[in-house]
């Protein structure tokens, strides 16, 4: 039979979806299905998407007529078209008026928004999920939110993270690792710290901040790192100056895993999260979890981590304080940490998954 015929759509593409899309692509095309991944050239240069074996088409992230002719270019001829996220959705939408190609949307987080932006959001949720013949929800209350919003056909479909190298393949000893990044960061002496994600609003990044001002009484004094990029770098390193608080904003890396496996405690304050990169990062490699208890962060968990209330300095500042104080209680949420993540869906499970239902919408069996 003729391959099927797969276009990844991604708008801006959040960490966990750009990289679920590179993990996708990967499987589908091992699977014989041609893949092609329309996404903004930057996503590009930091997946590769092509290594993957997929073709890439440069689609900016715009809504203009010039950026949808060229979406809808790259889909003529597909055998089903997934968009990643809301905005890839309805832009996804908008490009494939009047073609009869099935439109599939995993949802992979939510915005918050009130008033007259609230009411677009509204909105654009409902044009994504009523255009798509399923939606794809990677936590229970984005499918709920989805059926809310009038989908035909929301389905539970949580994604895996891209399974991390074994340890032969790492280049140092985990442990001569992470003392070279806890030596980079000038945290050799010192407990440390890891938040990760965009900054922007939401994100819980002032709670975080005053939570850090009352750890400054600790000694030894706690390291706060955070790793992202966003347009509120500038006026969170503006107070971490003028407070002196122990944080230091690391900017965008790539070596986030390295990071991350050395830090003593990984923190999550965002206000509404789905399956958070950062938590199943931290539990896969054994790191202690403080998160706020929103979204699907305790469906994802479940007891591996110290759950707090969102906006809550005193909860926040304590759990950690209580966990610097009690290295059986670390070991504990590493292990529970450990085991929670081997109950996750693998790569191979999302990827049969989501190929499953490319059949059923197509009617066609699985290439061999």
């Amino acid at each position: 039979m003729t391959p099927l015929r797969t276009v990844q759509v991604l708008g801006g593409g959040s960490a966990g979806s750009s990289a679920h899309v590179r993990s996708l692509a990967a499987g589908l095309v091992a699977r014989g299905v041609r893949v092609t991944v329309c996404a903004p050239a930057e996503l590009d240069r930091l997946h590769d998407y092509g290594d993957a074996g997929a073709h890439h088409v440069p689609v900016p992230r715009r809504s203009d007529p010039a950026a949808l002719a060229a979406l809808r270019a790259a889909c003529a001829g597909a055998d089903v078209v997934h968009a990643h996220g809301l905005h890839a959705a309805v832009r996804t939408a908008l490009a494939l008026g009047g073609l009869r190609i099935p439109l599939v949307v995993t949802w992979h987080t939510r915005a918050h928004t009130e008033g007259a932006r609230g009411r677009l959001l509204r909105l654009a949720e409902r044009r994504a999920v009523r255009a798509a013949a399923v939606v794809l929800g990677v936590s229970s209350e984005l499918v709920d939110r989805a059926r809310s919003r009038g989908a035909r056909d929301a389905r539970l479909a949580p994604v895996a993270l891209p399974a991390p190298l074994p340890a032969s393949d790492a280049a140092d000893a985990p442990d001569a690792s992470d003392n070279k990044a806890r030596a980079e960061l000038g945290a050799v002496e010192r407990p440390l710290l890891m938040a990760v994600g965009s900054l922007v609003p939401g994100q819980g990044y002032d709670t975080l901040l005053d939570a850090a001002a009352v750890w400054r009484r600790l000694d030894p004094m706690p390291l706060l790192t955070i790793a992202g990029e966003g347009r509120e770098r500038a006026r969170l390193q503006r107070r971490i100056e003028a407070e002196e608080l122990p944080v230091q904003l690391l900017g965008r890396r790539d070596d986030l895993p390295a990071l991350l496996a050395a830090a003593d405690i990984a923190v999550l304050a965002g206000r509404w999260e789905a399956r958070s990169v950062l938590a199943q990062e931290a539990l896969r490699l054994g790191v202690p979890l403080v998160a706020t208890a929103v979204g699907a962060v305790p469906e994802l968990v479940g007891g591996a981590a110290e759950l707090v209330p969102y906006g809550d300095v005193a909860a926040l500042s304590d759990a950690v304080i209580r966990l610097l104080a009690d290295p059986e209680r670390r070991r504990a949420l590493a292990a529970a940490g450990r085991a929670q993540a081997s109950t996750w869906p693998t790569e191979d499970q999302t990827i049969a998954q989501i190929l499953s239902v490319y059949d059923e919408l197509c009617q066609t069996r699985r290439p061999r």
